[in-house]
């Protein structure tokens, strides 16, 4: 489900400690005026509305409540942006295509995440999110167009993976990966992942990881050794 493989020992280790560091809240923005400035390196998370962006975001780095998780689609309305170690900086975008807010609304949101996503100079990568259930919609194919016009590296993630069949899953995995000849900006890996069981969270961590470098990170292989348990330890003692 996941290209394991494509990660060593090693940078497994290093997302896993990267994102059980620190991780705050630092801004919201409800139009591309009210951005923070650029800073650190970012990366956005974006998919449908009710696509699990905030329990991706919670599983990712070990935490509860770090974004806030509805039921409802349409809940997130802000550009939502995490510090993760003053080294990368989070972003979870509003869902897009949720048809039960007015039109007004609806178009302002489609505008605030398209201007994000073709201005933003800090942008390193975005995590498309595609509803493994689902596959990918006519709006995920806009975003994607969107994204290779602006050449932004974009990543596509599968959430729900633990909700279908896994030769459904390797299927609809691969035709993501094949869609890679038609979209120039699509990063070749696919990774799917689920926020209940997680499996996928790993390798997204390294994927990710590799992003930041080591040597400017503080990071100490020895202090953070990798092990077969997924939940994130906090940071470990220092001194």
């Amino acid at each position: 489900m996941t290209q394991n493989a494509a990660f060593t020992p090693e940078q497994i280790a290093f997302g896993r400690w990267l994102f059980a560091q620190d991780c705050q809240f630092r801004w919201a923005a409800n139009s591309y005026a009210g951005l923070p400035p650029a800073g650190q390196p970012e990366i956005a998370f974006a998919g449908r509305s009710n696509v699990g962006k905030s329990s991706l975001l919670n599983a990712l780095t070990g935490r509860n409540a770090l974004a806030r998780v509805s039921h409802t689609p349409g809940r997130t309305r802000e550009v939502n942006f995490f510090s993760l170690a003053d080294r990368l900086v989070l972003v979870d975008l509003p869902g897009y295509g949720y048809a039960k807010v007015t039109h007004a609304l609806s178009k302002r949101w489609n505008m605030l995440i398209r201007d994000y996503l073709r201005g933003r100079q800090t942008l390193a990568r975005v995590c498309l999110l595609i509803d493994a259930r689902h596959g990918v919609k006519d709006l995920d194919r806009e975003v994607m167009s969107l994204l290779d016009g602006a050449a932004v590296s974009y990543q596509a993630v599968l959430t729900k993976a633990d909700q279908i069949e896994p030769a459904a899953l390797t299927a609809l995995t691969a035709g993501i990966a094949a869609m890679g000849a038609r979209h120039t900006a699509l990063y070749p890996q696919v990774i799917a992942t689920s926020s209940v069981t997680k499996v996928g969270i790993p390798e997204l961590r390294a994927a990710l990881g590799l992003l930041v470098s080591e040597a400017d990170s503080g990071y100490k292989p020895a202090a953070f050794p990798t092990g077969p348990k997924d939940g994130l330890a906090r940071r470990p003692p220092q001194g």
